[in-house]
C-alpha cells in the first residue's frame, strides 16, 4: 500500500507539471519547461558537485548572453552557466559556513590571500562607487566564477588526472565553435579579416576574446604531446586537435593572441633553460629604461607605420605597431587615455567595479576619439585587465591585481621547477604559458567578466595552487631553488 501511494504522488506531480506546462506553451511562455532540467541541476548540485563542476565547464564555450533570445532586456548574462554557477555560489558558501570542512591549505595559500585581498577592496570600493548596482553585480560575478572555477576546482584537482578532464572538457566544445566560426568564415572568404570580427559571434563577441581562449589552450595541447603515458591513439587526437586550433587562431586575425602566443615562446626559453630570475629582471629593467629615454623617436617610428588590418597575414602582424591610423590600435590609445584621466579624477576608489563603460565617455579628447568611438561610450571596457581596475577601483584595486598576476607567474615558475614527476612538470610548464598568454593579452583586453575566459583562467590559477599543495613532494628541500 505505501508503495502504491509513493508511485501515485508521482502520477499526480507528473499530471500537474503536463497541465501547468500545457497552459504555459498555450501562453507562449517557455521558461516553465526549464523546470525539471532546473531541479535536476539543484540534486546534482547537493549530491554530486564535482560533476556539476565538469558539466559548467564543458558548457561555457557554448553558452549564450541572454539578450539573444531577450533583445530588449537592459541586462544580460550567459545562459545557462551563470544562474548555475550562481546557484554553487550559494551552495559553496552554505557549506563552508554549515561544514567548516573546506581544505585549510587552500584558504590559507598565499594565491588565496591576494584574491581576498582584491575581493575586499572590490567590495569596499563597490560600496563606494558612482554606480553601486552595477559594481555589487560585478562583485558577485567575480564571486562565482572564483567559487567554482577556483576554490571547488582546487579539489578536484586533488586527483591529477582531474586537471586534464577539466580542461579537456573546454577544449571539445570549442572545437564546435571553431568548427561554426570557420563555417561562416566561409561564407565571406576564409582569410576575409572584417568578417573575423563576427563570425564567432554569438558563442564569443568578437574574434579578440575568442582568440585569447585559443591561445591560452594552444600551450596545453602542445605539452600534452609530450606526456610519456599517452597512447599513440590518444596522441594522433591531440595532434589533429592542435592542428584545428592553430588554424582557427591564425584565422581569428586577433593580434593580441599572436603577440601573446610569441611572448610565451620566450617565456618557454627562459624555463626550460633555467635562466636565472635576476638576469631576466635586469633585461627587463634595462628594456624599460630604453623605452622612456628613447620613447620619442619610439613614438615617432611607430607613428611612421601606416599599416591598417588586412586580409594579409603579414601585413596584418604589421599593422600590431600602427598607432597613426588603425582604427583599433587607436581606439586602445582613445580607451587607455580615458582610464588613466578616470583615474587622476578618482586615484584612490575609483568609480566602482564594473563602471568604466558607462562613464568613460566624457573622458574621451575629441582629437583621440576614432571613426569606431561613440559619445555615448557604449561600447565595451577599458580594454586592459590593467588599466580597468585603475580606472574602477583606483591605484589600490591595480596593485592588488598586479602583485596577484605576477605571483601566480612564480608560482607556476617554482612548482615547474620543483617538481619532480615528469607528467606534472609538463602541466605546471604549460599551464604558467597558458595564464601568461592571457596576462599579456590582458594589456590589451579585459575579459575576466566573461565565464568563458573565467572557466580557463581561474581554473589554471586553481590547478598551480593544487599542484603547489597536492603534487609538489619534498618542498623544504627545494625552497631555494629560484633564488
Amino acid at each position: 500500500m505505501l508503495k502504491l501511494k509513493k508511485i501515485s504522488w508521482v502520477y499526480i506531480f507528473s499530471i500537474i507539471f503536463i497541465l501547468l506546462n500545457a497552459y504555459f506553451l498555450i501562453k507562449e511562455q517557455y521558461a516553465f519547461t526549464l523546470l525539471p532540467i532546473a531541479l535536476l541541476i539543484i540534486l546534482i548540485s547537493i549530491f554530486a558537485l564535482d560533476k556539476l563542476i565538469f558539466f559548467i565547464v564543458l558548457l561555457a564555450p557554448v553558452s549564450l548572453p541572454l539578450f539573444e533570445f531577450y533583445p530588449n532586456l537592459s541586462f544580460s548574462f550567459s545562459i545557462p552557466t551563470e544562474p548555475i554557477l550562481f546557484g554553487i555560489l550559494i551552495i559553496f558558501i552554505l557549506k563552508l559556513l554549515l561544514n567548516n570542512n573546506f581544505d585549510k591549505k587552500i584558504l590559507t595559500h598565499p594565491v588565496s590571500i591576494l584574491i581576498y585581498i582584491n575581493l575586499f577592496w572590490m567590495l569596499i570600493t563597490s560600496i563606494t562607487s558612482t554606480m553601486p548596482v552595477v559594481s555589487f553585480k560585478y562583485f558577485v560575478a567575480r564571486l562565482w566564477f572564483l567559487a567554482s572555477f577556483y576554490f571547488l576546482a582546487t579539489q578536484l584537482f586533488k586527483n591529477k588526472n582531474n586537471i586534464h578532464r577539466y580542461f579537456w572538457f573546454y577544449i571539445i566544445p570549442l572545437i564546435i565553435v571553431i568548427a561554426y566560426t570557420i563555417n561562416r568564415h566561409l561564407e565571406y572568404g576564409l582569410f576575409d579579416q572584417e568578417a573575423a570580427n563576427f563570425v564567432c559571434n554569438p558563442f564569443f563577441a568578437d574574434h579578440t576574446s575568442y582568440g585569447a581562449a585559443l591561445a591560452m589552450l594552444i600551450p596545453l595541447l602542445i605539452g600534452t604531446l609530450f606526456i610519456k603515458n599517452l597512447s599513440l591513439l590518444k596522441k594522433i587526437v591531440v595532434w589533429i586537435v592542435l592542428v584545428i586550433y592553430m588554424v582557427a587562431i591564425v584565422l581569428s586575425f586577433t593580434r593580441a593572441a599572436w603577440v601573446s602566443l610569441f611572448a610565451a615562446f620566450f617565456v618557454f626559453l627562459v624555463m626550460i633553460f633555467k635562466i636565472k630570475f635576476r638576469l631576466v629582471f635586469v633585461v627587463i629593467t634595462t628594456i624599460t629604461t630604453l623605452f622612456f629615454i628613447y620613447r620619442t623617436d619610439i613614438i615617432i617610428y611607430l607613428q611612421s607605420n601606416h599599416q591598417d588590418s588586412s586580409t594579409n597575414i603579414a601585413k596584418h602582424i604589421e599593422s600590431i605597431s600602427n598607432i597613426s591610423s588603425d582604427a583599433s590600435n587607436m581606439e586602445r590609445l582613445n580607451r587607455w587615455s580615458s582610464a588613466y584621466r578616470m583615474f587622476k579624477e578618482k586615484p584612490f576608489l575609483g568609480w566602482g567595479p564594473g563602471t568604466y563603460m558607462f562613464k568613460y565617455a566624457p573622458f574621451q579628447l575629441s582629437y583621440e576619439k576614432t571613426i569606431i568611438s561613440t559619445n555615448a561610450g557604449d561600447k565595451g571596457n577599458a580594454h586592459s585587465e590593467y588599466l580597468g581596475p585603475l580606472a574602477e577601483s583606483g591605484v589600490l584595486g591595480m596593485l592588488s591585481v598586479l602583485t596577484l598576476f605576477i605571483y601566480i607567474i612564480y608560482l607556476g615558475v617554482k612548482n615547474y621547477t620543483n617538481a619532480t614527476n615528469r607528467e606534472i612538470k609538463i602541466l605546471s610548464l604549460v599551464i604558467t604559458l597558458g595564464l601568461f598568454t592571457y596576462l599579456i593579452h590582458g594589456i590589451m583586453n579585459d575579459f575576466l567578466d566573461m565565464d568563458k575566459i573565467s572557466a580557463l583562467f581561474w581554473g589554471y590559477i586553481a590547478s598551480l595552487v593544487a599542484i603547489d599543495v597536492y603534487h609538489i613532494k619534498n618542498k623544504k628541500k627545494l625552497n631555494n631553488k629560484l633564488k
